[in-house]
């Protein structure tokens, strides 16, 4: 509080006013002090900035989900961030409604957890897709069964593998997912006033719409929050040479598994030659015994190669490489 001024303070005041000793206007000059409102209930822990990349780090985690989901669900699987807010946990949690689906998430290094909540119609879709159904959601929600989280316990954990990529450019993370809640009382990882970050992500599996969202809590983001910014992310993200994604890629390629057949030849017969087949009979095919024989990969012949034996396998030996398509 500013100090009060005595009488004689104010007359001495006054007298160098009307004096000239002191200007009015040169004390207006004076830059005023701004005062900026905080609210005690919501403090202001994240910023647009924050918000803003957080929604560019989960768009990144969006395109692994859409790319990734489909091979399990057998279903086309689009991803789109909506929003993101700040929030009090405790709005968070009193907006949940049972039964629902809670992925509890350590997220390791940082400290603490986090909670990624997917919609009760987008689960039972889920375990619809991965029982061999058609992925129809149900009519009216109902409690999990235990075979049924199990099933969903699979999907939480590619989802939360998939959330190492999008967060390597802010820090080096090795999520794990510890257990799923149907139950938002026992969800409770933070205190109710604690301050947390939302991204809404809309998820769409076939025809069947829902949200999900990713509640990050301040206490466990509070150590990289110096480097949730577009400009450090974006930074962090050139420095990595293209070699880097070109090595990666290359070794995803060299693991993958293709199939290899090789044609021994071809022969025609009637219809009544088939049906009287016996054991024994010898069927002539179009091709000698010292002929080079088509190798094909996939569709495609890549080699020649003539038919021999090997650890007591057939085999074939490569004579020719075909680098025509």
């Amino acid at each position: 509080m500013a100090d009060v001024l005595s009488q004689n303070e104010i007359d001495a005041l006054l007298k160098q006013l009307s004096s000239g000793e002191l200007d009015v206007e040169e004390m207006n000059d004076e830059p005023a002090v701004k005062i900026k409102d905080y609210d005690f209930a919501r403090p202001a822990k994240f910023s647009k900035e924050h918000l803003r990349t957080l929604e560019i780090i989960f768009e990144h985690f969006g395109r692994l989900v859409s790319s990734n989901l489909p091979a399990y669900l057998r279903k086309n699987v689009q991803i789109d961030v909506m929003n993101s807010e700040a929030v009090t946990y405790s709005e968070f949690s009193n907006a949940l409604s049972n039964p629902v689906l809670l992925g509890i998430v350590n997220f390791a290094p940082l400290q603490g957890t986090i909670i990624i909540e997917l919609a009760s119609n987008l689960g039972f879709t889920i375990i619809d897709r991965m029982l061999g159904g058609m992925g129809e959601p149900l009519d009216k929600p109902r409690d999990y069964s235990e075979i049924e989280l199990s099933v969903l316990e699979r999907i939480f954990t590619i989802l939360v593998d998939l959330l190492r990529e999008p967060w390597q450019n802010v820090v080096e993370i090795h999520p794990r997912l510890e257990r799923i809640e149907t139950n938002s009382q026992f969800a409770q990882i933070i205190s109710p006033s604690e301050m947390i970050a939302i991204v809404t992500i809309n998820v769409s599996i076939g025809n069947v719409e829902g949200l999900m969202n990713i509640c990050l809590p301040f206490m466990t983001l509070e150590e990289v929050m110096d480097k949730l910014n577009t400009k450090y992310w974006f930074s962090t993200m050139q420095t990595k040479g293209e070699s880097t994604y070109d090595d990666a890629i290359e070794t995803i390629i060299n693991k993958a598994q293709i199939p290899i057949k090789t044609l021994l030849g071809k022969s025609s017969i009637s219809v009544m030659d088939f049906i009287n087949l016996q054991v024994g009979d010898i069927i002539k095919l179009d091709s000698r015994v010292d002929d080079e024989l088509d190798v094909y990969v996939g569709n495609i012949v890549k080699f020649k190669g003539l038919p021999g034996s090997g650890n007591e396998n057939y085999a074939v030996k490569v004579t020719e490489i075909l680098r025509e398509e």
